[in-house]
Formats: structure tokens, sequence, C-alpha cells
């Protein structure tokens, strides 16, 4: 059973910065390509960032690359998004996802 924990978010000024962890179980983890997407309040999903299974290859969506940065630990079946320069637009629920099942997410608030 696929099982994916987000954590790390939190409340953060213009500028700042916060690093999401995503521990993932359930599935053989270092084999395969991860996401992060976003969901802002009363709009839809919004893809962030993939990262294939050794970490070799990234990519990023427009609105948040130099920005942020996604890496895995596939010793300890974790992926991460360092985010730094965060704008209030970053406000969302982010989430990992793998295939098709998501986390439950953590909320980032970028707010003065």
């Amino acid at each position: 059973q696929v099982q994916l924990v987000e954590s790390g978010g939190g409340l953060v000024q213009p500028g700042g910065s916060l690093r999401l962890s995503c521990a993932a179980s359930g599935f053989a983890f270092s084999r395969y390509l991860m996401t992060w997407v976003r969901q802002a309040p009363g709009k839809g999903l919004e893809w962030v960032s993939t990262i294939n299974s050794d970490g070799g290859y990234t990519n990023y969506a427009d609105s948040v690359k130099g920005r942020f940065t996604i890496s895995r630990d596939n010793t300890k079946n974790t992926l991460y998004l360092q985010m730094n320069s965060l704008k209030p637009e970053d406000t969302s629920v982010y989430y990992c996802q793998f295939a098709v099942s998501r986390g439950q997410g953590t909320q980032v608030t970028v707010s003065s």
C-alpha cells in the first residue's frame, strides 16, 4: 500500500525559505520518478517539479525555476523540496506524488 507523508510546511515571510519532506513507503521508492504538485486556494493542481529515480534529472515549472530545488535520498525513501525566495503566490498545499497517489499535503503560507 503506497503511503506518502509530507511535512515541513508553515508560515514564512516573503523572501524566506522552507524545506519540505515526503516520506514514502509501500513501493520501491528508489526505482521511480517522483513529483511535487501544489494547490492554491480555489485553484486546481499545479505541477511544481519532477525528479527521476536516481536524482540525475530534474525539471521545474517556470514559476519556481531558480528558486526551488527538488532532491531525494533513496536510502531514506524520502523526497525533498527546498524552497527559497518564497513569494505570496507560492501559498498552497504541497503534495508529493507517485503515479496517481498523493499524500495529505503540507500547507505553505507566504505572508508578511
